[in-house]
């Protein structure tokens, strides 16, 4: 499976009740970790929680005070799929407290201070923002589900409705890019999922090995794919290969880096070259952290 493992899982506070889980845990909040712009296949539901799909498995999750009320999962498919999806082997506090070198970035952690960033699926999260490219986040969670339901495989009912697992690479390769563009408004990025999924499909990236790469090397090969540009190859190597130090750089972190860092208006290039020369290895974090302040907040707007 195309996903980032780790070797080890620590033991957490988490113990199952009444068929649910409960999670004791200082730095999760799913709506941070679901609306801060680094996923697309999920309903925040009516109640306040989040049912999101990963792996063909249906997850649902609600804050109630310090604890997280996870549903439809059972302990250990949460150890086997969820411990990784989570980043549950990171210290996100150690690491808040690391970069937080000023207010500005002091504040930004503090507002996002349940935020983890997801090990996501290789090619559900090349798709994915594929389809993000100049589009808005409503449109790119639609577009996601009409094109599992559309090529994936049905999954389950939950809450009243159906789920579907995103498509693998051999089902979407044989999609027709036209249906892709009335059927699942993906606009004028019908042609490039089909091609990249073609690609993938042939065997034109390997993960366990691609994911040992040095970090311009990936992204190099990356942007040798239809449809993806320096801002999404730097998403997949962020939320699919684990490259904690990239800083994918979108409208909304070249206003928050103007507005809070650089104060002028810079080029894309140079508001990257910032991140790598201040927050190195952490900038991935950083910029996580930044986004969900600075587009909440309408920074820089």
């Amino acid at each position: 499976m195309s996903r980032f493992k780790t070797d080890s899982k620590k033991k957490l506070n988490i113990r199952e009740d009444k068929g649910q889980l409960i999670l004791i845990h200082e730095s999760f909040d799913p709506k941070d970790i679901f609306t801060c712009g680094q996923c697309f296949n999920f309903y925040e539901e009516d109640d306040g929680s989040f049912t999101a799909v990963f792996l063909s498995k249906i997850i649902n999750l609600k804050s109630d005070g310090d604890k997280v009320i996870i549903d439809n999962i059972s302990l250990d498919e949460f150890y086997d799929i969820f411990y990784d999806y989570f980043d549950l082997n990171t210290n996100y506090e150690k690491i808040k407290n690391y970069i937080s070198i000023d207010e500005t970035l002091k504040k930004a952690t503090e507002y996002g201070a349940g935020i983890r960033i997801l090990n996501q699926e290789f090619f559900e999260t090349l798709i994915s923002f594929i389809i993000s490219a100049n589009n808005q986040i409503p449109r790119i969670k639609k577009s996601v589900r009409i094109i599992s339901k559309m090529y994936g495989d049905y999954i389950g009912e939950y809450r009243g409705r159906d789920y579907y697992s995103f498509p693998t690479a051999a089902s979407l390769s044989k999609a027709k890019s036209e249906d892709l563009r009335e059927f699942a408004r993906v606009g004028f990025r019908d042609k490039r999922i089909v091609e990249a999924a073609n690609i993938i499909n042939d065997g034109y990236f390997d993960f366990e090995e691609d994911i040992k790469m040095k970090t311009p090397d990936l992204r190099k090969k990356l942007q040798e794919l239809p449809g993806i540009g320096p801002k999404v190859a730097d998403c997949i190597l962020l939320f699919a290969f684990h490259k904690r130090e990239t800083f994918p750089v979108d409208v909304w972190i070249k206003r928050v880096m103007e507005a809070l860092f650089i104060k002028k208006e810079v080029p894309k290039k140079q508001i990257s070259e910032y991140a790598d020369k201040y927050f190195g290895e952490n900038a991935g974090y950083v910029q996580q952290y930044l986004f969900y302040y600075g587009r909440e907040n309408a920074i820089g707007k």
